[in-house]
C-alpha cells in the first residue's frame, strides 16, 4: 500500500466499518439473486478474489483542459507527474462543487464519516476519483469523465474505496465498500442487472455472463489494447458506459512514475501539441501510451438538447468541416474561460459547463470510432 495520512486511513476504516455492518444483508441479497440466477456461490467468490488482486482502476481526464488557474490538464501532469484532485484543480468532469461548503464537500463528509474535515486537512489529502475498469472497454469504464485516462496498479485497489454508481447518491454509503469489503457493491450491481437491462454499457449483461468475464479476462493476460495490432480500429468496440460504473475514491497520492501502468488516449489528440505532451508524459514516467478508437459525429446528429440542456448550438460553433471529436469540444470549452467575452451573449457559465458536458456525454452515447470516418 502506497503512503497514507491518518486521514485517508480513518476514511477507508470508516467505509469498511460501515460495510461490514450490512455485510448480512448484502450477502443474504447477493445469495438469493444467484439462486435465481442459477450461478453458484463458488463462481462469485472466485470472481471477486480475482478482482481483488488484480483489478486495475481507471481515471479519466480530458487532457485539452484548462484549471481555473490557466495550466493546461496535460501539461500540469508532465510539469507535476502527480494526478491531483478536484480541490486542488477546480477541475470536474461531474459536479463542479469542490470547496468548503458545496455539494462535494458535503458528499465527502457524508461517504467517510468525516475523515477530511479536520481541521488539519490540507487539500490535497482528499481523494481523487476514478472507475473500476472492469470489463476492459477501451474507451474505459467511465468515459463520461474524461476522453483519456490512466490505468493505475492493481496495488491501489488496497488504498481506494468503490461505490456502485456515483457517490452523490443519497444512499451511497449503502453500496459503497474497500476491496476488502465488495459485497454491497455486487449485491447493488446483481439488483441492477436481475432487471434485465444490463449494466457497465453492455444491455445483455447478466449476472452469470458478468462473472464468466471477469473469471475469462483475469485468467487471461492478453489485453486487447496490449494487443491493438491485431485488430482493426472498427473491431475495437466502444463501451460507451455513459451512466453504468464502479465509482472509486481513491486515497493517497497517485504518482505518475509509480501508481500508472498504462495511459489510453482519444486519437483526436494524436496530431496536436497535446498529443505530444501526452507522449511526453509517456516517455518522462515510463508509462506505454496507447490509443482507443475515438470517438466522432457529424454535426447533423446532433439533436438540438440532451438530457434538458441545449447541445446543437455547441456542436455547431466547434464543429470543423461538419465533423466533431473530443478535440474539437476541449477547443470551445476552452475559450469559455480564455475568452470570456466571446459568451456574454450565451447561458450563464455554470450552465454553459454543463452544456459542453452533455455534448460530450452524447458523444460517448452515439459517437463513432475515427477510423470509420
Amino acid at each position: 500500500m502506497g503512503v497514507i495520512t491518518r486521514h485517508q486511513q480513518r476514511a477507508i476504516d470508516f467505509v469498511e466499518q460501515q460495510a461490514k455492518l450490512g455485510s448480512e444483508r448484502a450477502n443474504d441479497c447477493i445469495d438469493a439473486i444467484l439462486a435465481r440466477a442459477n450461478v453458484t456461490r463458488e463462481s462469485y467468490d472466485k470472481a471477486t478474489a480475482i478482482l481483488s488482486s488484480q483489478a486495475q482502476i481507471a481515471v479519466h481526464f480530458h487532457p485539452e483542459r484548462i484549471s481555473r488557474f490557466g495550466k493546461v490538464v496535460a501539461e500540469g501532469l508532465l510539469q507535476s507527474g502527480r494526478f491531483k484532485n478536484q480541490f486542488e484543480t477546480g477541475l470536474s468532469s461531474g459536479s463542479t462543487s469542490a470547496f468548503p461548503g458545496g455539494a462535494r464537500d458535503l458528499w465527502e463528509r457524508h461517504l467517510f464519516g468525516g475523515a477530511y474535515h479536520a481541521d488539519d486537512v490540507h487539500p490535497s489529502v482528499r481523494p481523487k476519483y476514478g472507475a473500476l475498469h472492469l470489463l476492459d472497454h477501451p474507451d474505459g469504464p467511465a468515459p463520461r469523465f474524461g476522453s483519456c485516462y490512466f490505468l493505475l496498479h492493481p496495488t491501489v485497489s488496497a488504498r481506494s474505496t468503490f461505490t456502485f454508481g456515483g457517490s452523490q447518491e443519497p444512499d451511497a454509503l449503502l453500496h459503497t465498500g474497500s476491496i476488502n469489503t465488495l459485497a454491497p457493491i455486487f449485491a447493488r450491481i446483481f439488483n441492477e442487472l436481475e432487471l434485465g437491462q444490463g449494466a457497465f454499457g453492455i444491455s445483455e449483461l447478466n449476472v452469470a455472463s458478468l462473472l464468466d468475464d471477469l473469471i475469462c479476462r483475469f485468467s487471461t493476460p492478453a489485453n486487447i489494447l496490449q494487443n491493438a495490432k491485431k485488430y482493426s480500429i472498427e473491431k475495437l468496440i466502444l463501451g460507451r458506459a455513459l451512466d453504468s460504473f464502479v465509482e472509486v475514491q481513491i486515497h493517497g497520492e497517485i504518482r505518475l512514475d509509480k501508481d500508472v501502468s498504462q495511459l489510453v488516449a482519444d486519437p483526436a489528440f494524436q496530431d496536436q501539441h497535446t498529443g505530444e505532451v501526452l507522449g511526453k508524459i509517456s516517455t518522462r514516467y515510463g508509462i506505454p501510451l496507447s490509443w482507443h478508437p475515438g470517438f466522432m459525429l457529424k454535426v447533423e446528429q446532433v439533436p438540438y438538447e440532451f438530457r434538458g440542456y441545449p447541445i446543437a448550438p455547441l456542436a455547431r460553433r466547434a464543429a470543423k468541416n461538419g465533423l466533431l471529436d473530443a478535440a474539437d469540444i476541449g477547443a470551445l470549452a476552452n475559450s469559455l474561460e480564455l475568452e470570456p467575452d466571446a459568451w456574454k451573449d450565451w447561458a450563464s457559465y455554470d450552465d454553459t459547463l454543463i452544456q459542453f458536458r452533455r455534448l460530450w456525454h452524447f458523444m460517448v452515447m452515439e459517437g463513432a470510432p475515427r477510423g470509420m470516418f
